[in-house]
C-alpha cells in the first residue's frame, strides 16, 4: 500500500508539474542557443568597429553573464520556485560582499574608467605613484608597468583613477631639458652654436621643433646654459644619454671647460 501511495504521489506531482518542467527545459535549451548566438555577434560586431581589445573580454562577459542570470530567473519562475527567499539571501550576501570587497570593487569600477575613457593604453609611458615605465597589460582590478630598471610595478587601478598620471608618450614626442654651466669666460654664443651643430648631427635628435638654447640662469661665479631638444617618446633615455655624451665630446673638442 506505501509503495502504491508513493506511486500515486509521483504521478500526481508529474501530471501537475510535468508540463512546467517540460517548458522549462525547452526555455532553457531555446536560452542558452540565443545566449551562444548573441555572443557570437557580439564579437564579431566587436571586431567590425575595431573594439578595444583590452575592454572587449569584461563587455562579453557582462552581457553573458546578464543574459544567463535572466534565463535562470525565468526557469525557476516556470517551476514556480519561490524567490522572495533566495531573493532576501542574494541581498544579504549582496551587502556582505559589498562591505568585504569595497576595495576590490573601487578597483574594479577604476578599471572599466580607464578603459574606457583611456587616459592611457598599452605600450604608453606614463609617470604616476613615484613609478616611470612602459604600461604592459591593463586589467579590471590593475595596471602592469614595467620600469626601464626592468622591474614589474602593479598599480592597483584605484589608485590610478584617483591619482595624477603623466603620460608622456601620448603626443609622440618629448621634450629633453640639459642644463649646463660654464664660467664668464666662455663666450655663450660659442657654446650656444656648438650646442646646436650638435643637436642637428644627433639622429636621435628632432629636427621639428627646433631646438631652443639659451642662457637660463646668471649666477656670481658663472651661468648657466639650457638646452631644449625634442626626441621621440619612445626611447628617451637612451636618446638622453646619447645626446649628453656627444655635446659634451663636442664643447671638449672646441677646448671648452664644463663647470667653474
Amino acid at each position: 500500500m506505501q509503495v502504491e501511495k508513493f506511486y500515486d504521489k509521483v504521478y500526481d506531482w508529474v501530471l501537475r508539474n510535468g508540463p512546467s518542467m517540460i517548458l522549462a527545459v525547452i526555455v532553457l535549451i531555446i536560452g542558452l542557443w540565443l545566449i551562444r548566438v548573441v555572443r557570437r555577434a557580439i564579437v564579431r560586431s566587436m571586431e567590425r568597429r575595431n573594439f578595444d581589445p583590452s575592454l572587449q573580454p569584461f563587455i562579453q562577459s557582462l552581457i553573458i553573464i546578464s543574459m544567463q542570470i535572466i534565463l535562470l530567473l525565468i526557469v525557476m519562475q516556470i517551476v514556480n520556485v519561490q524567490l522572495t527567499i533566495l531573493t532576501t539571501i542574494i541581498g544579504a550576501l549582496s551587502v556582505a560582499a559589498g562591505l568585504a570587497l569595497s576595495g576590490t570593487l573601487q578597483n574594479f569600477a577604476s578599471g572599466v574608467l580607464i578603459l574606457i575613457l583611456k587616459p592611457f593604453k598599452a605600450g604608453d609611458t606614463i609617470i604616476a605613484q613615484g613609478q616611470e615605465g612602459t604600461v604592459t597589460s591593463i586589467q579590471i582590478f590593475y595596471t602592469v608597468v614595467t620600469t626601464f630598471e626592468n622591474k614589474t610595478v602593479i598599480f592597483p587601478n584605484s589608485k590610478l583613477s584617483n591619482e595624477i598620471i603623466i603620460n608622456v608618450s601620448r603626443q609622440g614626442k618629448r621634450r629633453m631639458d640639459i642644463e649646463l654651466k660654464f664660467n664668464y669666460s666662455v663666450d655663450s654664443k660659442q657654446v650656444k652654436v656648438i650646442a646646436e651643430q650638435s643637436a642637428k648631427s644627433s639622429k636621435n635628435i628632432l629636427n621639428n621643433p627646433a631646438p631652443g638654447i639659451g642662457v637660463s640662469v646668471l649666477e656670481p661665479d658663472g651661468y648657466r646654459l639650457m638646452v631644449n631638444v625634442w626626441v621621440n617618446a619612445h626611447g628617451f633615455t637612451d636618446a638622453k644619454l646619447s645626446f649628453q655624451e656627444k655635446l659634451i665630446d663636442d664643447l671638449k673638442a672646441a677646448g671648452i671647460k664644463l663647470g667653474i
